[in-house]
Formats: structure tokens, C-alpha cells, sequence
């Protein structure tokens, strides 16, 4: 089959759908792959990387009008038209935007989100918000530590003893799990919190200190748990308790990163504003949810999407992207979850054959015949 890759033209994603060695891969199983000129650049990977393994350097046009079209964001309205009616589209979807699903059913492209794979074992390696997630994490503690004007690890010098920088990660999933571990290798003190119990474990063994909110009903107890792999949204009672709590650490930490996502649903508050108000002056906010609440916000609503602002003295980060600040292991990653994903619906002989009967496929199908299949 005929496999394009178009550059990516949304406002500050650097990522790329596939790589020279997906690329390889793909070659070696009997496809033809087009790459739009310079659709890798961003991710470190030029057209003449391509064009070693076998691919074919083309224009938008070229990239667009393939079998299968490899994507890392949902298409513009402008990409959308480009893509041949009969045409499969893999990429991020963006399963809860029912618009987009339409737009993308009445252009007659069989589309699928892999936002939407269910995270079980053998999902594991198509399982692209993991994937990315896990970046993320790992960039926000590397931008934390660059726009905090302290050191994170502790110092013994001949001028004094510097402290070590005090972290607070709200949250514990991948993107959560990847920040104490790696604010745990710059030195850093970390305490973490996250409605499930399950995540203590996890969060001890990785060096932190569990902030434990405690259950008060068998209610909050069985919500907790969450349901595939993923938290709920907690009774109100439970919030407060956490907000106070949460309010009495963060004044005590240099930086707080929040993490907290639920799909579908906007992200839960978990940073008060009269708790920012309260910090200490030269703290940092690494709001990983943000764009997703009200009026660009996340975790907290004084966050505003893609800026740092400063409120009473902290300093409140929104980059809504930050798998792109590692556009070129982000992109490997991303395409190995692709190529992965790829080999449930394509055949031995490189021809489409779209099983209906795989929990994984009709998880990510979103459209097919004209169709929108809804899912929320």
C-alpha cells in the first residue's frame, strides 16, 4: 500500500508521524512511503535520512493522497480536503471531538484515534498517550528547573549549604510518575498525591512521599480505584479535603507540577488561586492540563495556555505541548506506537484488511463508510 506522511502545520507541534527507521520497517513489509519535503525537520530527521531507507520525497498533495495517511494531530479543514475519500487515517485524533469525527465521516476517510486503544497488556505498545505522556513529564521537570532561579539538588559549598529545591507533583499517572523520577535524579525533595490508592506504591518506590488524603466513605473508596487504567472524577466532600491539603504542601514546595487529565471531561482544579497566592515568592506551576479547563486553563485556574504568567510572585507554566519540546525521541516513540498499530489492520501481503472483531481496532475506529461512530 501506499503510505503518506505530511508535515505537521498546527501552531508548535515539531513532531513527526514516522521515522526514517519506521520508515524502514514499513519498506521492508512491501509498502511505498512518501514523506512531504521537510515533514521531519522539526523532529531532527531531514529529508535525505528518508530518502536512505527508501522513501520518496513528496509535496503535501503527494502525502495527503496515499491509502493511508500517518498523522500526529487531527487534520485542518484544509489537510481534511486533501485526503482521498476510501482513505484510512491514523493519527491523534481526538476521540471526544464529535465535530471533527463528522467532518472527518463526511469526507468518507476511515479514520482512527489511538487516544482511544484501551490500556490494556496488549495495547501497551500502541498506547500513545502513555507514550507522550511519559515525555511530558520528563520535560516538565527539565522546564521547571530552568525557569527556577534556585538549584534543585542540595549543595555543600565553602559559601554555605544550599537546600534542595521541595517538589509537589499532583497526580501520579505516566506523565506524574515520570517527574518524581526524574526530579528524584536532579536531587530534588518530592512529595506526590493521586486519588488512587494503588498509586502510593508506585510513588514510594520511586523515591517520594506519598500526601495521603483519607477515605471517609466507602463511596470515595470504590471511586478511587478508577476504571481502565484511569482516575474519576472524585465526590465533592473528598476535593475539599484534598484542596486543603493540597494547600498547606504547596506552600511548602519551590514547584508544584499538576497532571491530573480525565478524557472526555474538563481537568479537575487542583491548584487553587488562593493557594498560588499563598507560595512562596519564586515558586513555579508546571500545569500539565493545560488548554483543556475553562478559558485555556487546567489544574489551575490561573493557567493560561502556551504563556508563563506570574501571579503574587509564582510563575505559572501552560505549555499545552510539551511532548513537542522533544520533537525527536517524541516522534520515534510515536511512530513505533504507529507502526505497532498498523499491523492490526494490514495483512501479510500489505493490503488493508480491518478485522471487526479486535478490541484494540474498534476501540480506535472513529468513522468508516461515511459513518461517524459515536463514542461518547
Amino acid at each position: 500500500m501506499r503510505i503518506g506522511v505530511p508535515l505537521e502545520i498546527r501552531l508548535g507541534e515539531t513532531r513527526v508521524a514516522a521515522t526514517p527507521e519506521t520508515v524502514k520497517k514499513l519498506i521492508g513489509q512491501g509498502h511505498t512511503v512518501v514523506i512531504q519535503k521537510d515533514a521531519g525537520v522539526t523532529a531532527s530527521q531531514p529529508d535525505s535520512a528518508y530518502e536512505a531507507v527508501g522513501a520518496t520525497i513528496g509535496s503535501a498533495a503527494d502525502a495527503f493522497s496515499a491509502e493511508i495517511v500517518l498523522k500526529v494531530r487531527a487534520p485542518e479543514a484544509a489537510e481534511l480536503k486533501q485526503i482521498q475519500s476510501g482513505s484510512v487515517l491514523i493519527g491523534m485524533l481526538d476521540p471526544f471531538d464529535n465535530d471533527n469525527i463528522a467532518a472527518m465521516a463526511a469526507q468518507g476517510v476511515t479514520a482512527f484515534s489511538l487516544e482511544a486503544a484501551p490500556r490494556t497488556t496488549r495495547a501497551q505498545s500502541m498506547d500513545v498517550l502513555s507514550s507522550q505522556a511519559n515525555i511530558a513529564g520528563y520535560k516538565a521537570v527539565m522546564v521547571a528547573a530552568n525557569e527556577y532561579q534556585r538549584f534543585m539538588p542540595m549543595l555543600m559549598t565553602a559559601a554555605g549549604t544550599v537546600k534542595a529545591a521541595r517538589v509537589l507533583i499532583l497526580g501520579a499517572g505516566v506523565a506524574g510518575l515520570q517527574a518524581i523520577a526524574t526530579a528524584k535524579r536532579l536531587g530534588a525533595v518530592i512529595e506526590a498525591s493521586d486519588v488512587r490508592p494503588a498509586a502510593k506504591e508506585q510513588i514510594e518506590s520511586l523515591g517520594a512521599k506519598f500526601v495521603d488524603v483519607p477515605y471517609e466513605t466507602d463511596e470515595e473508596r470504590e471511586i478511587a480505584k478508577g476504571v481502565g487504567g484511569y482516575a474519576r472524577p472524585m465526590p465533592e466532600a473528598w476535593m475539599k479535603r484534598q484542596a486543603a491539603l493540597v494547600a498547606e504542601r504547596a506552600q511548602q514546595a519551590d514547584i508544584v507540577i499538576t497532571t491530573a487529565l480525565i478524557p472526555g471531561r474538563k481537568p479537575p482544579v487542583l491548584l487553587h488561586s488562593d493557594t498560588v497566592a499563598n507560595m512562596k515568592p519564586g515558586s513555579i506551576v508546571i500545569d500539565l492540563a493545560a488548554g483543556r479547563g475553562d478559558n485555556g486553563s487546567g489544574n489551575c485556574p490561573l493557567t493560561q495556555e502556551d504563556k508563563i504568567v506570574e501571579k503574587s510572585g509564582v510563575k505559572i507554566i501552560g505549555y499545552s505541548n510539551l511532548a513537542s519540546m522533544v520533537a525527536a525521541d517524541a516522534s520515534a516513540l510515536y511512530a513505533r506506537n504507529l507502526l505497532d498499530f498498523m499491523k492490526l489492520i494490514v495483512d501479510p501481503e500489505a493490503k488493508l484488511a480491518i478485522p471487526t472483531d479486535d478490541d484494540i481496532v474498534t476501540a480506535c475506529l472513529m468513522c468508516r463508510d461515511g459513518q461517524a461512530i459515536r463514542k461518547n
